[in-house]
């Protein structure tokens, strides 16, 4: 295969003629042609009089010797699993976030049939016992925002990108895609799918795991392990106030980072874990139109998706304060998943076509910040913070938010202005650097002046904080060795939970590591 980079595109063209002008470049015979595709398209708006398209293509050609010139590629296949034939038992895996979903996916597409169990609802269910949160405040501590079918990832942006460069992530990009996401996600350089199609994507992936002999549990808990000389045997479960045992020597642990009962459970029980260090902060909203002017500019006549950003901040203090999880077009999420407690997200559907724009702006914490010495320490530090936050907000799921001028002169504020906030059920004007550590909101006010100097607008006087968002990662993370066991025989802590991922990619590429270390190494 062979690949045509840097086609730079200044006006709407369609899909014939980006193959026209790209093969014309390179005096390329149509007829030599056999099959051909897009590779990457990204958006150059570093010159703002010069806003344009970047594309790569790849080619299937007769004779590729004759275009010496071109890069020369491999398409990615997935290596050889040696499936191990002797298990005992059906593997388990506990939690049906990307994680969970992709570690199924690889087992039963090597005719091993796993239980997946899940405490939330299948995700038809799980969207109204979401919807109903945000519009009578009623929370399901079961199934909500952080858990259920589909993992906290199914109510945010739906990004596809991450930091890891695995060969996995194409494995992932391509199954999204047979479930029912847009092609698009196989090139853009931004992937990413929404809300409102991931809700399908995976109703279409469970249906295909459970042709394949796969077994859902959902409403479904479990309650302890079963450990018996340092190895898994079984896991008792609680459903409809019904205890039951199922036995198991492989577990795939991909509980998400909200798993904090489970968390203590598997401390307990004696798996080796350690606090890690993760963000706090607040979710900041513009109006989407500021965020697109200052990252297009006003010349460009490309009909551009809604504009993203990314910035950081190195504070003298030495922390870090950065932008993280930016959803163009979208809302702030009331994202709790215990009692009293007040939890932000960002959201957008797949056209990110809402009227703000969001993100989280975060500081660095780590385990000397926590006032414990434990590796449950940061669960802890986050409830506390979440409590404060539902305090704060008039104990009633109200999120405190505060005008960005507001926050910067350190006073409460008084009116709304032109950024109306879109955190649902509804917000509650308030200071918050009443709850806020200072060297978080220190730091969070030095990057917000900082971040206006890099681009226009914000820190806007009428932009919006949302108080808080503290599961930017799991406080902690399960120890595992080089098979990705933990140091109970037959437990694969996996995914964000357990610490070894963030985001919606990074999880599925755990989940698929884990369902092959599971096969090749029992």
């Amino acid at each position: 295969m062979l690949r045509i980079n840097n086609i730079k595109i200044r006006k709407e063209v369609t899909r014939n003629e980006l193959f026209d002008i790209a093969i014309k470049k390179h005096h390329i015979k149509k007829e030599d042609i056999l099959e051909w595709h897009i590779a990457r398209k990204s958006i150059d708006a570093r010159k703002k009089d010069d806003v344009h398209y970047t594309y790569a293509i790849n080619l299937v050609v007769k004779n590729e010797n004759q275009y010496p010139a071109l890069e020369k590629i491999k398409k990615f296949e997935m290596p050889n699993i040696q499936t191990n034939s002797h298990l005992t038992s059906r593997p388990i895996i506990v939690g049906a976030g990307p994680a969970g979903l992709f570690s199924a996916l690889i087992l039963v597409q090597n005719n091993i049939q796993p239980i997946i169990i899940e405490q939330g609802q299948p995700i038809e269910n799980r969207s109204q016992s979401v919807h109903t949160f945000l519009t009578k405040g009623k929370l399901n501590p079961h199934s909500n925002v952080q858990f259920g079918e589909g993992g906290a990832g199914t109510f945010s942006d739906g990004k596809l990108t991450s930091g890891i460069h695995s060969p996995f992530c194409q494995k992932v990009l391509e199954e999204f895609v047979y479930f029912g996401a847009p092609e698009q996600v196989l090139y853009l350089s931004k992937p990413h799918i929404g809300t409102d199609k991931l809700i399908h994507i995976i109703k279409n992936m469970r249906d295909y795991i459970i042709s394949k002999g796969g077994t859902f549990l959902f409403n479904t808990k479990v309650i302890d392990f079963g450990i018996k000389n340092q190895q898994i045997v079984n896991l008792q479960t609680m459903s409809n106030h019904e205890e039951k045992t199922i036995n198991s020597n492989h577990v795939i642990l991909a509980i998400g980072h909200s798993a904090r009962d489970t968390f203590e459970k598997l401390y307990h029980k004696g798996l080796q874990m350690e606090a890690k260090n993760f963000s706090i902060g607040v979710r900041i909203e513009h109006l989407q139109n500021w965020i697109n002017e200052a990252q297009y500019g006003t010349l460009t006549k490309l009909q551009l998706p809604p504009a993203e950003y990314k910035l950081s901040y190195h504070a003298p203090n030495g922390r870090c304060c950065y932008t993280f999880c930016m959803c163009p077009g979208g809302v702030v999420m009331a994202s709790s998943s215990e009692p009293h407690t007040i939890v932000t997200n960002g959201m957008s559907n797949f056209l990110r076509d809402g009227q703000n724009a969001n993100s989280a702006i975060l500081v660095n914490v780590t385990p000397k910040d926590f006032p414990l010495n434990s590796p449950l320490a940061g669960i802890y530090f986050q409830q506390d913070l979440e409590e404060k936050a539902f305090s704060l907000g008039g104990s009633h799921y109200f999120a405190p938010v505060q005008r960005v001028e507001d926050f910067l002169n350190h006073q409460k504020s008084k009116q709304i202005g032109k950024v109306i906030p879109t955190y649902q059920p509804g917000f509650t004007l308030s200071n918050l650097h009443d709850i806020l550590p200072d060297f978080v909101a220190d730091t969070l006010k030095q990057g917000i002046e900082f971040f206006d100097t890099k681009l226009k607008n914000f820190a806007h006087p009428d932009s919006i904080l949302t108080g808080l968002e503290t599961r930017s990662s799991s406080p902690i993370k399960i120890m595992r060795k080089q098979n990705f066991m933990s140091n109970i025989e037959g437990i694969y802590p996996c995914g964000e939970g357990a610490g070894y991922a963030g985001g919606i990619m990074s999880a599925a590429v755990d989940g698929i590591k884990c369902a092959i270390s599971l096969l090749e190494n029992n």
